[in-house]
C-alpha cells in the first residue's frame, strides 16, 4: 500500500523574496521520482554534519541488498544532478523497529503503537512520556499512558518522538524454567 509522497520539505526565502527549494527538498523530490514505480516509500531525508541520511520504508520490509542497490541508484542520480555542493556521505536505511516520528504522517502510521515522546523546554511540567498512540487529529495526538489515563499533546510541542519496540524476555537456551516461570 503506497501512502503517497512524503513532505519533509521546507521553503526558504532568498534573493529579493524569490522562493528557492532547499537541498533537502530537491533531494527528496529526486528520490520520490526514482522510487515511483517501486515498492519503496521515502520515509525521511536528513542532512547533518556531512551525512545525507535517506530513510526508506516498504510494507514487507527491505533487505540489506535492496538498500545497497537503492543507495547506488541515489548516489548516481545525486552525482549526475550535482544537487549537493559539499562533501557528504550517503546513508540509506530502513526506519527500523524503533523509528523516528517527525511528521504528522509518521504519527498516523504509528497509531496503536507504543511511542516515546519528549516535549520542548517551553512546556511546563513533565517533558518525557511513553504510552500507546491512540489518536492523531489535526495537530493534536493522544497518548494512552495506562487504561485510565490519556493525555493530548500538540505536535508543535514535541521535540523528538519514536516508536518503542517491546522486546520479549526469552530464557537463554539450555536454561531450565521452574513452575513459577522464573528461571
Amino acid at each position: 500500500m503506497r501512502r503517497g509522497f512524503s513532505h519533509a520539505f521546507y521553503l526558504s526565502t532568498h534573493n529579493k523574496g524569490r522562493r528557492r527549494m532547499s537541498v533537502i527538498q530537491k533531494v527528496s523530490e529526486m528520490i520520490e521520482t526514482l522510487l515511483q514505480s517501486s515498492k519503496y516509500d521515502l520515509y525521511d531525508v536528513e542532512q547533518n554534519s556531512g551525512v545525507l541520511k535517506v530513510t526508506l520504508n516498504a510494507e514487507d520490509g527491505i533487505t540489506i541488498d535492496e538498500l545497497a542497490e537503492i543507495n547506488r541508484k541515489i548516489s548516481f542520480e545525486l552525482d549526475e544532478r550535482d544537487l549537493i555542493q559539499s562533501k557528504y556521505t550517503l546513508e540509506v536505511s530502513s526506519p527500523g523497529l524503533e523509528r523516528k516520528l517527525r511528521r504528522r504522517d509518521h504519527y498516523l502510521g504509528a497509531t496503536s503503537e507504543r511511542v516515546s515522546i519528549k516535549l520542548g523546554p517551553h512546556v511546563d511540567g513533565e517533558r518525557r512520556f511513553e504510552g500507546t498512540l491512540t489518536n492523531v487529529e489535526a495537530d493534536i495526538l493522544t497518548l494512552e499512558l495506562d487504561p485510565n489515563n490519556q493525555i493530548d499533546f500538540k505536535l508543535e510541542d514535541i521535540t523528538s518522538a519514536k516508536t518503542v519496540y517491546k522486546w520479549e524476555k526469552n530464557p537463554k537456551p539450555g536454561t531450565k524454567t521452574t513452575h513459577s516461570g522464573i528461571s
